[in-house]
């Protein structure tokens, strides 16, 4: 018995839209269908970039974002079932992230929060498709840090090839360490930016949505004293569980860095950047002393230099990409969150207690109906 379920995906760095067509078995195991992907509308993408810091009259601006956001999510879902020649009815529902503008676990007296801007409801009406979204509050509920979401995934989906290591590099780069087939084993925990900053000063500073495959970061060259600078941050020796986003890592935590190096060529922070991104990556990964590969996924994977540098840094391990086992490495995610879906309606707990610091196992999410 099989079962269809959508994800949708659109990440941290906001560069774009990923929805992804699964096929799910009673044990959860996820077969990728299909998947499309879709730029944000200019003006929605300026609306959440706003929404990420104190604006005036948030409340009416996040409600709008909210429902211009179900409406491009709704055109990604018409695309993928065109695509896929597959009807709603079809369905058992759509499993949306949607898009992070606070991310705030560490607040005390049961006060942390984690808030995805969707207009749940409008994206089921306009499918006609149920639709499961809200995934991180009952873990925070539970005394958790509400991410990462992604490791019970991970672990149903890669168990088989333990002892792996899943790497995804979105706008903020996450691991899932699985070193046996018993899930209580499985650590993990978001490592630092992944693609955020540097989609961030590559859009600043010459115009394009991303640094293709790190070709721009390439032509620089790593300034020492600077990317001490960066790994002072306390993010990256705090000891997991963690969680980490936007609300961190920014456009004025990267310009409080720059102050004492305002001279650099662009290219040089670019590729100070990249190297950021790789080091915070592979010690989280050494810290755990991992055997067997390491499989890169997340926007992340595509960047050519990245994935070297990670290689070049981890030569105890094999490095590859999730393309080895089947699945394009921009797809993950969003599979996880169809399977995040099938974990709703199936009423089984979604998050790790041991990953995210939760006091119990949780069924995740709030379904709303088509």
């Amino acid at each position: 018995m099989t079962a269809f379920f959508i994800g949708i995906m659109s990440g941290t760095s906001l560069d774009g839209i990923d929805a992804v067509l699964t096929q799910i078995n009673t044990q959860g195991q996820t077969q990728v269908i299909g998947m499309v992907s879709r730029e944000f509308s200019k003006p929605l993408k300026q609306k959440l970039v706003e929404l990420q810091t104190a604006h005036t009259d948030e409340l009416h601006n996040e409600a709008l974002a909210g429902s211009a956001l179900a409406m491009e999510y709704a055109l990604a879902v018409k695309d993928l079932l065109a695509q896929e020649k597959m009807v709603a009815q079809k369905i058992t529902a759509i499993g949306a992230h949607g898009q992070t503008i606070r991310h705030q676990p560490n607040l005390q007296n049961h006060s942390a929060y984690s808030w995805q801007t969707l207009n749940a409801s409008l994206l089921a009406e306009l499918c006609q498709i149920n639709v499961c979204a809200d995934f991180r509050n009952a873990d925070i509920a539970a005394g958790g840090q509400g991410a990462p979401l992604v490791p019970a995934f991970h672990f149903a989906q890669f168990a088989d090839m333990a002892p792996v290591t899943i790497t995804n590099i979105g706008g903020i780069s996450n691991i899932t360490v699985i070193t046996s087939k018993t899930l209580s084993d499985v650590i993990g925990f978001d490592c630092g930016p992944g693609n955020l900053l540097l989609d961030t000063w590559v859009m600043q500073h010459q115009q394009q949505a991303y640094d293709h495959d790190g070709q721009w970061a390439l032509s620089g060259v790593v300034h020492a004293e600077l990317l001490q600078s960066f790994l002072s941050e306390p993010y990256f020796h705090m000891p997991a569980p963690k969680s980490t986003g936007r609300d961190l890592f920014n456009h004025q935590w990267l310009a409080a860095h720059l102050k004492k190096w305002s001279s650099l060529q662009a290219q040089d922070v670019q590729r100070t950047l990249l190297e950021l991104t790789a080091i915070s990556i592979t010690q989280a990964i050494q810290q755990q002393n991992p055997q067997g590969q390491v499989i890169l996924c997340g926007g992340g994977a595509k960047n050519r230099f990245l994935v070297e540098r990670i290689q070049a840094l981890l030569p105890q391990n094999k490095v590859s990409t999730s393309t080895l086992t089947g699945i394009d490495p921009q797809a993950v995610e969003g599979a996880a969150f169809a399977w995040l879906a099938w974990a709703y309606v199936n009423k089984k707990p979604a998050n790790l207690p041991a990953v995210t610091g939760a006091s119990r196992p949780k069924v995740l999410g709030a379904m709303y109906i088509a």
